[in-house]
């Protein structure tokens, strides 16, 4: 009997057929299930995962499903779950899910309370919700647990501050800054959904528009690359040096936060943290000015700091929240501040999903042989892991590259040979 918490099991139909428009683009994620349903090296292994439930998600739960593992998820966000998605894979797959898009709070740990009740040898994480609830709420399970991952810029620094704490109870591999991530989905991938979340919440047109990116890290130069290709004049705010010197000269306008405040249009924030734009932000900024989150948490807007600001809020469509101030100003928030991508569109395309969870499908796989040997901390993607996913991608594009030749490669090993 399938364990599951969802919408509507009658939207299942509907998500089948997204779960395979989504497979169409995920020939690297496609070629990995092939192997493991050949090799079972998952096989009788629980994995709980904490991420978007997405069509791209159910194709590496597909996967996983494939090598043999029993597969229980629930939502790193509680407004980027696609009920339809969460159904079908219930229904066609029996999947255990427990996601419903716009969950409260205590629903959504609730959610992960009912998958780290499954007991789950290795978790899959985006933002760490997982791993610290299992370190915080059920330390009577952490001794099951061998081994996990996560997806997450924001997790991945949670993980690592455990890990310096020396509070972390087993191995995580930081998939987050695999290149095979980080360089695509962080960067393509956060790049275009996001402005197709501000786009499909708002139907504004970008070109002319003063658009202000907080944080230039690889999410802040995807939007900034696409808001710049779309017409916008983009301003970049930074507190990291290099970056700021970086993003100057990629040929971007570089503000401080209070400045850049009172000149633009739509305010984009992708830096982990919290109060990122704030009341003192509020008070100088134009009337119409429209904010969003492409950061992992609800955080890096102080929207409580807003809501006291404001006479009155109103839903004026969907995804977008009406904040009307004493002098008549009138602030627009997208999606309450979550992550607009996911929330207002539907997240990262499939293509470039692919080698972030063909990543996370070998990583697992990795920590199926090697957890034992492994102390609590957090990793990096093993080398060959990455290599493997890069070259599995260009060949489903159908591209060929070189190959350094003997006399080459004793050359670039050698330090006898000089000018």
């Amino acid at each position: 009997m399938v364990k599951y918490h969802i919408k509507n099991i009658e939207l299942a139909d509907e998500g089948l057929k997204k779960i395979e428009w989504a497979g169409r683009e995920m020939p690297v994620l496609k070629l990995i299930g092939e192997r493991f349903e050949k090799e079972k090296p998952l096989k009788g292994v629980k994995i709980g995962g904490c991420l978007h439930i997405t069509s791209e998600t159910a194709n590496l739960a597909l996967t996983l499903q494939k090598g043999g593992a029993q597969v229980f998820l629930c939502a790193s966000n509680p407004l980027s779950t696609q009920d339809e998605v969460a159904a079908a894979l219930v229904k066609f797959y029996g999947i255990s899910v427990f996601a419903i898009k716009g969950e409260d709070r205590d629903t959504y740990y609730s959610h992960i309370l009912s998958v780290l009740q499954e007991r789950p040898l290795f978790t899959i994480d985006d933002g760490a919700d997982l791993v610290t609830t299992l370190h915080t709420k059920r330390t009577d399970l952490l001794g099951e647990t061998k081994g996990g991952t996560e997806e997450t810029t924001t997790g991945v620094i949670r993980l690592r501050s455990m890990a310096k704490d020396g509070v972390l109870k087993y191995p995580i591999i930081a998939v987050n800054d695999a290149r095979s991530k980080y360089l695509f989905d962080n960067r393509y991938g956060t790049g275009q959904s996001t402005i197709d979340g501000i786009l499909r919440a708002t139907n504004i047109l970008i070109a002319g528009k003063k658009f202000v990116i907080f944080g230039y890290g690889w999410c802040g130069r995807g939007v900034a690359m696409r808001a710049r290709g779309m017409g916008a004049q983009v301003i970049i705010c930074e507190v990291d040096p290099f970056k700021a010197l970086e993003a100057v000269m990629d040929g971007y306008q570089v503000l401080n936060s209070l400045e850049a405040a009172k000149v633009g249009d739509i305010f984009v924030t992708v830096t982990g943290d919290k109060s990122v734009l704030r009341e003192e932000h509020f008070k100088v900024m134009k009337d119409g000015a429209i904010l969003a989150n492409s950061g992992h948490f609800d955080v890096e807007i102080d929207i409580p700091a807003l809501e006291k600001l404001s006479l009155s809020k109103r839903r004026i469509r969907p995804m977008v929240d009406e904040y009307l101030l004493p002098d008549g100003r009138k602030i627009y928030l997208l999606a309450e501040g979550r992550l607009v991508n996911l929330a207002a569109a539907e997240g990262h395309p499939s293509s470039v999903m692919d080698m972030s969870f063909a990543t996370q499908a070998l990583c697992v796989e990795y920590l199926a042989k090697h957890s034992a040997d492994l102390k609590p901390d957090v990793y990096l993607v093993p080398v060959e892991v990455e290599e493997t996913i890069a070259r599995l991608k260009l060949s489903s594009m159908g591209i060929t590259i070189d190959e350094l030749t003997p006399e080459q490669k004793r050359y670039l090993a050698s330090w006898a040979e000089g000018t």
